[in-house]
């Protein structure tokens, strides 16, 4: 069904994924390896992979150039990281050099699944706890490189509002319609829409844009 590959350097996580993927993409091609050297090869001989589960940690990845250096060796095929790391600086960092998601090793085995469906559907995962993370919890409004001025959230309607509440929390454009009871169809319109009323290129900066709004304020003019 699909051509796979893990790169981690812990035999007990690759064996942890190779499960998730086994169970939930039932015959797939998986491949193992264990450090930036031997996936690259990899690549040189399979590029018709699908995708690159790539740990931040393993052997060669000097962080992030690790993954830089994946990405310009092998530009057609999608990687997405699977990291312990926690920090939302380090995941936006990710998707900027090119990653398509970013998984936590934390997540439970149905997040996990979930999220790999998503990429492979062609759709970019974002931990949405870790995107929600930097939230304030006083009154004070929270405004940094991302946030989206007031009157650009006040230009979207009421439904455009919740699709982009549900983008946030990284659920895709069929799960989305589900929760909202609309077309798949209809959400993409209200996505293309949502993009250029922010004035963003593509759905992850929509995203991190709202990472910290609050929703319920706009929701209830």
């Amino acid at each position: 069904m699909y051509k796979i590959l893990i790169a981690d350097d812990h035999p007990l996580f690759r064996e942890a994924i190779h499960n998730v993927i086994a169970d939930g993409f039932p015959g797939s091609e998986i491949m193992e390896t264990a450090d930036l050297d031997s996936a690259l090869a990899l690549t040189q001989n399979h590029d018709d992979l699908d995708l690159i589960l790539l740990d931040l940690n393993m052997p060669g990845m000097h962080g992030l150039g690790g993954l830089m250096n994946l990405r310009n060796e092998a530009p057609t095929i999608p990687v997405v990281i699977v990291s312990a790391e926690q920090d939302k600086q380090i995941v936006l960092q990710a998707i900027t050099y090119g990653a398509v998601g970013f998984i936590t090793k934390s997540s439970p085995r149905a997040q996990m699944t979930d999220a790999i469906a998503q990429i492979l559907d062609g759709n970019v995962y974002l931990p949405p706890d870790i995107i929600r993370s930097q939230k304030s919890g006083s009154s004070r409004p929270h405004h940094d490189n991302h946030s989206i001025p007031p009157e650009l959230l006040q230009a979207l309607t009421r439904k455009q509002l919740l699709v982009l509440e549900r983008m946030t929390k990284g659920e895709s454009n069929k799960q989305i319609a589900y929760s909202l009871d609309i077309a798949e169809t209809t959400v993409k319109a209200h996505v293309s829409a949502i993009l250029r009323k922010l004035g963003v290129h593509n759905r992850v900066q929509a995203i991190l844009s709202a990472g910290d709004i609050d929703f319920a304020s706009y929701l209830r003019r």
